[in-house]
């Protein structure tokens, strides 16, 4: 087995990129002159041929990704066949916000949560959130009239009816801040209310309005496990793996939604040398980047392919920022890495480098 990616250029014309887990016979098959065969015979056509071996599945990903960028600069999307995944998008440019499912990342004041594993999903979740806020689910631009018609959800108080005049744009907006509260802190503004509120109905001896707000808390839980590790408000999509390589590990960052550069790491310590302090020395020289939505909308889907396949070779572990990098369960991936079990493996990150 020979993972790689590798470049064929021709004598005119644009090169063939490829990649595979058997370098060796790929290359046999594409190169080797044969005559009266069906199959593809690059042999009479190729110049030269440059190969990158990739021992990480994320790391072939990526690779692949890079070079057909660089060779391929109008169609690589195509090339690298990159659907990108779901996301639930809040619609704060609307005067009236309200959420969507979409797979595009567009309108850089919006607010982004994913990726999803697939659209069923997203849509759960984007329906059971809604559930816990009186933000409109309507789709029209809305324009406030006290005779407009209204909907269910305003009937089931499920919506504060800002179709109907009911409530302003400033209160309205005081809800949209909640939901948004409750994004960007992965749940834990509304799990940290109705705890409080249940606490305070069970002190006053109010069993049945502690009970239910018992129940919401439940719904609450379910809620956020149905959001998987990746997923993110997109602006702290962070996290790092790391897979075997040589007398060390290669380190895999995604910082702000985008994949850094390999970082390698020695195992081989130095006297009084401490493995904490040489990881934050890496963190600390990891440069900051400032990507737009479409490097975003790529990065994450190259994350979300490999996360959700079902052949990751390397663990992940996600954190909110470079500043709450949870140290000791990084020194655990890296000896996991370095001793992986036997008889299965999890996940791997990349290297987002431009081929020399």
């Amino acid at each position: 087995m020979e993972p790689a990616v590798f470049l064929i250029h021709m004598k005119q014309g644009q090169p063939y990129l490829a990649r595979t887990t058997m370098l060796k016979r790929r290359l046999t098959r594409l190169l080797a002159p044969r005559e009266g065969s069906r199959l593809l015979d690059l042999s009479k056509l190729a110049e030269r041929v440059e190969i990158w071996y990739t021992p990480s599945r994320i790391e072939q990903a990526l690779t692949f990704y890079a070079l057909a960028r660089t060779h391929f600069v109008e169609t690589y999307k195509r090339i690298v066949r990159l659907p990108s995944p779901p996301y639930l998008k809040v619609l704060l440019n609307n005067p009236f916000p309200r959420t969507v499912v979409t797979s595009r990342l567009s309108g850089r004041d919006n607010l982004f949560f994913g990726p999803f594993r697939n659209r069923a999903e997203a849509d759960r979740w984007q329906s059971e959130t809604l559930d816990f806020f009186q933000i409109r689910r309507c789709e029209e631009d809305l324009e406030p009239n006290p005779d407009h018609p209204g909907c269910i959800y305003g009937e089931m108080n499920q919506c504060m009816r800002p179709c109907q005049a009911v409530v302003g744009q400033g209160e309205y907006a005081t809800e949209v801040s909640r939901l948004t509260g409750f994004i960007e802190s992965h749940g834990t503004t509304l799990v940290e209310a109705i705890g409080h509120a249940r606490d305070r109905a069970s002190e006053d001896l109010e069993f049945e309005e502690a009970a239910r707000q018992h129940r919401r808390f439940e719904k609450v839980e379910v809620l956020l496990r149905l959001a998987g590790e990746i997923t993110t408000d997109i602006r702290f999509a962070n996290g790092v793996s790391a897979v075997k390589a040589g007398t060390g590990v290669a380190l895999y960052f995604l910082t702000d939604g985008v994949w850094q550069q390999r970082v390698e790491f020695d195992m081989r310590m130095q006297a009084g040398e401490s493995m904490d302090r040489r990881l934050r020395q890496v963190v600390e020289g990891l440069p900051v980047v400032r990507p737009t939505l479409k490097e975003r909308e790529e990065h994450l889907a190259l994350l979300s392919r490999w996360f959700f396949s079902s052949s990751r070779d390397s663990e992940w572990l996600p954190f909110a920022g470079r500043e709450a990098i949870p140290y000791r369960k990084l020194v655990r991936l890296i000896s996991r890495a370095m001793n992986p079990a036997p008889a299965h493996a999890t996940m791997g990150v990349n290297d987002i480098q431009e081929p020399a």
